[in-house]
């Protein structure tokens, strides 16, 4: 990497993968079918289909997390390019600036949004950081691209 190029790498916070996501649906499901099954045995056929339930809403709520598990932002800078690449439940969203053209702007505010503008595209980039961070990558961001033009 020479020292005009950059990238920001920028990733939601996520305790576990969409792979344990699914280990821990199954270990979770297999506990509980068993136990409903032995219920059902004993003639209260009522908590298998609760169990059956709780498992459904379980799996679907555990599928949205974990389609966004893995989603990231990721700004480069290189060779008089700024490059916005944003990974949204494997949809992939990408912006390509003249470096120069950029102008950085970051809102005043607790929740202060992070906005990239060129010409007439607006893009918001920072989304998984935190207000602080944020500020930080804007600052650094500003500076980078001062710097390559």
């Amino acid at each position: 990497m020479t020292s005009s190029q950059k990238d920001w790498l920028m990733k939601r916070n996520c305790s576990l993968s969409p792979r344990q996501v699914g280990r821990f649906y199954l270990s979770i499901l297999l506990v509980s079918v068993a136990i409903a099954l032995v219920f059902a045995w004993k003639g209260t056929w009522i908590i298998l289909a609760f169990a059956v339930l709780e498992m459904l809403v379980l799996g679907a709520a555990l599928l949205v997390y974990a389609r966004h598990a893995a989603d990231y932002e990721r700004v480069t800078l290189a060779q008089g390019a700024l490059v916005v690449e944003s990974v949204s439940a494997n949809r992939v969203i990408r912006h390509e600036f003249n470096a120069r053209w950029v102008r950085v702007e970051l809102e005043e505010s607790p929740r202060a949004e992070l906005v990239l503008h060129s010409g007439r595209l607006t893009v918001p980039v920072g989304r998984y950081l935190d207000p602080g961070r944020r500020r930080r990558f804007a600052q650094e961001l500003s500076w980078w691209l001062q710097r390559s033009a």
